[in-house]
């Protein structure tokens, strides 16, 4: 279930259905009680007599100052992006966003290891219940302070994500509705400052788009009020080029819903070539890039950044690991296969690539599938039937059965008296 367990602003709305079918991959779930219809308006707006002091969104010098910072965590810079939340700590410790930035610095150390790695669950969670804490406060004592709903509704949201990412259903569930319910109130300062706008673009675009993908999800969806996709891509586009501290959040999204969702991969590319540019030691911006120029035939670059890729992981940089390095090999045995006829290094990549995806349980499908059916190919036009059929069993074993793979595999087997 990771790609709609990622859209941390909904899940909610995910978690209500039982035993839902609503994603990659398959996940029981419990039947919760229905989430209250809330209002999210479809237009920015400007609050009126509203008093912003003490608003560190809205704060210029805070923002120049925390520029350099968000530019860190962004490169995975962590040690030096954390020393300067920590300043902002102590001159605002009774403030969330120096907690809320702490906790996003912990969630980008998960992030490359596509939330594999649990190492840095307890951190991010403490920070993003400190900065809960903190904005309950302040939201107690003005409850027209949009900021304190900005964070609340973001650092629930986040909590949501990783529980479910845990199958911590139940504290997923309690998280998601409390991030809705600060998202309604937050819209009020929609127009104050593209970051307020970041929930309402992604609930925007996937309020539609979850129906219209998943028809199981059309009665939880009455819950809601109506989306508008294409004035959430509006919205995300707008935080993209003008949010100061959710802006390449903002890009990762608009990035991710291009590629994956609407099928552009055209119009993500100039994002991810932008991400992967402006932050270049960001292992998972990196191999998004890598991945979008070998699908659009950018060779020279794909091979370019994939190299990048594997000298870092072996330079040990932080976010680089086995996932990314799964990428590259592949992309790099496959240029060495097609593009320059070197067999030899085809090979090695190839299987190098097995064994990172090996390492990282990456192997129901994909870089791992493809991997083992190019070295089977390779085994086969030079006449190595033992090794080919090795290759091949494990093809017939991951292949989706009604697939082309399994069913060369299986002939091939067949064929040579291992089936």
């Amino acid at each position: 279930m990771r790609f709609i367990l990622s859209v941390h602003l909904v899940i909610g709305l995910l978690l209500a259905l039982p035993g839902s079918a609503a994603a990659q991959q398959t996940d029981t779930t419990k039947r919760n009680a229905p989430i209250r219809n809330i209002q999210l308006e479809n237009v920015d707006v400007a609050p009126g007599a509203v008093d912003t002091k003490g608003w560190l969104l809205l704060d210029k010098d805070i923002q120049l100052e925390l520029d350099g910072a968000v530019r860190n965590l962004y490169n995975f810079k962590y040690d030096k992006a954390e020393k300067q939340f920590r300043s902002l700590r102590r001159r605002y410790p009774n403030h969330p966003m120096p907690y809320f930035l702490l906790g996003l610095s912990q969630w980008w150390k998960i992030m490359p290891t596509n939330i594999q790695t649990t190492l840095y669950d307890r951190p991010f969670f403490a920070y993003m219940d400190t900065a809960i804490v903190k904005a309950e406060k302040l939201y107690e004592q003005d409850n027209r302070n949009y900021e304190a709903c900005f964070f609340l509704a973001a650092s629930y949201g986040f909590d949501a994500r990783l529980n479910a990412e845990r199958a911590n259903w139940r504290k997923a569930t309690v998280s998601s509705k409390r991030s809705l319910k600060y998202l309604e109130l937050s819209k009020e300062a929609n127009g104050l400052s593209p970051e307020f706008l970041f929930g309402q673009a992604l609930f925007n675009y996937y309020a539609v788009w979850i129906p219209e993908n998943y028809p199981l999800l059309k009665p939880v969806l009455l819950l809601f009020p109506k989306g508008n996709k294409q004035l959430g891509l509006q919205q995300l586009r707008n935080v993209a080029d003008n949010g100061v501290y959710v802006g390449p959040e903002a890009k990762v999204f608009l990035m991710r819903i291009l590629n994956n969702e609407e099928n552009n991969p055209t119009a993500a590319m100039p994002i991810a070539r932008n991400l992967a540019v402006n932050y270049p030691d960001n292992g998972y911006f990196q191999r998004f890039y890598a991945l979008l120029c070998f699908n659009e035939g950018e060779f020279r670059e794909c091979e370019r950044v994939s190299r990048d890729i594997l000298d870092k992981i072996n330079r040990g940089f932080p976010g680089y690991e086995g996932i990314s390095g799964r990428y590259a090999t592949y992309f790099l045995g496959w240029l060495m296969q097609n593009k320059y006829k070197d067999i030899n290094k085809a090979k090695e990549y190839y299987q190098r690539c097995i064994v990172f995806a090996e390492s990282t349980n990456e192997t129901s499908g994909g870089f791992y599938l493809y991997s083992n059916l190019n070295l089977a190919r390779i085994a086969d036009k030079a006449k190595d039937v033992k090794t080919a059929a090795r290759y091949y069993d494990v093809v017939r074993t991951k292949a989706d059965h009604k697939s082309e793979q399994y069913r060369e595999a299986k002939a091939y087997l067949k064929k040579n008296k291992k089936g």
